[in-house]
């Protein structure tokens, strides 16, 4: 039977609901997506080396990933204000934490798994839920893609800014100053408060209790192969978010590329993640993302076979930055399409979290095979393959709701 569709819903879009989320999903995205510039000025000031570095961000993908959930549950049943709220401070102390670092350990606490878990609080999926409980369906995929397009805004407003702060005023000033911002978050959200049951949008099924979901999903085949392709999404871009600006440095450009490279995906980003928002309202999400995936690993494979020089940086950022992101509004979508928006906080979550482990790999490796062997290559290759396989468990998602006894659906 197919998913109980909602009982009322107000066709107008949200659009305050909208904008604050939108500068919330700019602000958690956008300092953790220029961590990678901190990593050459802060090793050589304190002596630790990339493994050291790449293992904090690794510790800040996986707790990213294993919040998003249990946030995503929280702001499901307690609010997504009180969620948005925790973010914000939660980041702020973690970013204050990591420019007081002493010792590595403290390092991994602070701009590791607090940094993580502020990320979590106010991730895509806190946000996305808020909208889609407050956005008709047919809508959806279009306003996930601003909330996205919004993270991107935020990745292209970071990297020029944090270059800029640590040439004036150092890498320790500018992780205080951004931990500064990041206290703004509890106030932007005051518009997103409510629950899942309390937007325009509510559904037959709201009282689906929380095992009940986790069970009808884990047994959902499309949901199981989404998740595991959600994975790929996250080795890729973190491996590139973490390391792009020193293997920039280490292949001979000057470093004022890696600036202009992450300005450019996180701009570029932001016409990706629109442009698959509004395919997914008219196109088939699954075979959206294969193409998306396939698009990732014929580019990796270009830019490493082809002359590096500062042009193919330029043109590598500019078309990754198309695809970047671009899987996030298809990915959300499915989920809502699949099971509602109940608990698609925890459910999205979910897969997010496979994509927190697949970046907590590429983080990881990336600065262990380099301390390691010299080079960040088997890491890109290993994403080209991983892509492939992305590609391959996306196509046969079946994009529709699942199936729920008549006695659910009358409940």
């Amino acid at each position: 039977m197919a998913l109980p569709t909602a009982n009322r819903a107000d066709p107008r879009l949200p659009w305050l609901i909208i904008a604050c989320g939108c500068l919330i999903a700019a602000l958690t995205f956008g300092p953790r997506s220029a961590m990678g510039f901190f990593q050459l000025p802060m090793l050589a000031e304190k002596g630790w080396d990339r493994t050291t570095f790449g293992l904090a961000m690794a510790f800040q993908n996986l707790a990213w990933g294993l919040g998003t959930p249990v946030f995503g549950a929280l702001a499901d049943k307690f609010g997504t204000w009180r969620v948005l709220a925790l973010s914000g401070v939660m980041y702020a102390l973690g970013l204050a934490m990591m420019a007081g670092s002493s010792t590595p350990l403290m390092l991994h606490i602070g701009g590791g798994v607090l940094v993580g878990l502020g990320v979590a609080a106010g991730s895509f999926g806190i946000v996305l839920a808020a909208f889609a409980r407050n956005t008709p369906a047919e809508k959806r995929s279009l306003v996930f893609g601003l909330g996205t397009a919004a993270g991107s805004a935020g990745m292209f407003f970071f990297a020029p800014l944090s270059q800029g702060l640590i040439d004036y005023v150092g890498w320790y000033d500018s992780l205080i100053a951004m931990s500064a911002m990041m206290l703004i978050i509890p106030v932007l959200a005051i518009p997103l408060r409510g629950n899942s049951s309390s937007g325009t949008v509510q559904e037959v099924n709201a009282n689906q209790t929380v095992a009940s979901a986790l069970t009808e999903a884990l047994a959902h085949r499309s949901y199981l192969l989404l998740v595991s392709g959600f994975f790929v999404c996250g080795f890729q871009v973190a491996f590139i978010t973490a390391h792009f600006p020193a293997y920039i440095s280490d292949i001979g450009i000057e470093a004022r590329y890696a600036v202009i490279a992450l300005a450019l995906i996180g701009f570029f980003n932001i016409i990706g993640s629109l442009s698959s928002g509004f395919a997914g309202q008219r196109y088939s999400k699954p075979m959206l993302l294969v193409w998306i995936y396939l698009g990732r690993s014929a580019l990796v494979t270009a830019f490493l076979l082809l002359p590096q020089t500062p042009a193919s940086v330029i043109v590598f950022s500019i078309l990754m930055g198309l695809l970047w992101l671009s899987t996030v509004p298809p990915t959300n979508a499915l989920v809502a399409i699949m099971f509602g928006t109940r608990h698609l906080g925890m459910l999205g979550g979910i897969v997010f979290l496979s994509h927190q482990i697949g970046s907590f790999l590429g983080v990881w490796l990336g600065g262990y095979l380099y301390d390691s062997i010299g080079s960040y290559d088997p890491v890109w290759w290993l994403g080209v393959l991983l892509g492939l396989f992305a590609a391959v468990v996306h196509w046969p998602i079946a994009e529709k709701p699942v199936d729920r006894p008549v006695a659910e659906a009358a409940e």
